[in-house]
């Protein structure tokens, strides 16, 4: 209902916990996993990235949410478990790769996108899983765009700060700032060696399509959160 109409996920931004639950167990139900296999983290706009194996289901539903603290990124190389990361105007990434069957799922708002969570994820896979990042596959899913996404000096000299090329990722219109967090993401996707012709960017604008999408510049904090997910499917895995 209201600001979490009509299929909120995410139990951070104060919905009723039940209406959450419920939507989950649609989402699963669709899915056709349990929902103990549908794993997202409470996210800090940081970069630590967790990996999900096999041990992650031997600990109790309260340590679980213990290690999922303050994680903005997930890997992982188990099939039919949905990993996802929650956004309402920030940058969800989905990774990829056919070679290894791994996936990842990594949040990027500007602090997580300046401090290069998307080149962090695609090491993290590398390191993890030896994966080679020209075979890697990432979309850049649905968040506010370029042209709306306005934005202070302090995000700009952040980002000039950490080496991004600010001619590239921001543009001035009427004395005001606009940062563009999709092709800031993709050249640091490309820094890290993930070829052009492997990312595919939604183009969706959550801010500008509410009707479609939640947005916590349009609606406030308070208000519901989508779940940009992907999964192995066992049906298609193998070894």
């Amino acid at each position: 209902m209201g600001n979490y109409a009509s299929f909120n996920l995410s139990t951070y931004s104060g919905d009723d916990p039940e209406h959450v639950l419920y939507n989950r167990s649609v989402l699963c139900k669709h899915l056709g996993i349990d929902s103990d296999k549908l794993i997202f983290p409470y996210q800090t706009h940081g970069t630590d990235i967790l990996e999900i194996d096999d041990s992650f289901f031997q600990l109790s539903n309260e340590e679980k949410s213990q290690v999922l603290n303050e994680i903005d990124g997930i890997i992982t190389s188990l099939p039919d478990i949905c990993i996802g990361v929650t956004t309402a105007d920030c940058v969800p990434l989905l990774f990829f790769d056919p070679v290894k069957k791994v996936i990842a799922a990594s949040h990027a708002g500007w602090r997580g996108t300046c401090a290069n969570i998307s080149k962090k994820t695609v090491q993290k896979l590398t390191d993890n899983y030896h994966c080679d990042p020209s075979d890697i596959r990432v979309v850049i899913g649905p968040s506010i765009s370029a042209n709306v996404y306005e934005v202070g000096k302090e995000v700009v000299d952040n980002f000039q700060h950490a080496g991004f090329d600010i001619s590239e990722i921001v543009s001035t219109k009427n004395n005001s700032s606009f940062l563009d967090l999709w092709k800031a993401n993709q050249h640091s996707l490309e820094e890290a060696g993930i070829l052009r012709e492997n990312i595919e960017i939604s183009g969706y604008c959550t801010f500008t399509e509410h009707d479609r999408f939640f947005s916590a510049r349009r609606l406030g904090i308070k208000s519901g959160r989508m779940l940009s997910g992907i999964m192995l499917l066992s049906t298609n895995y193998t070894n």
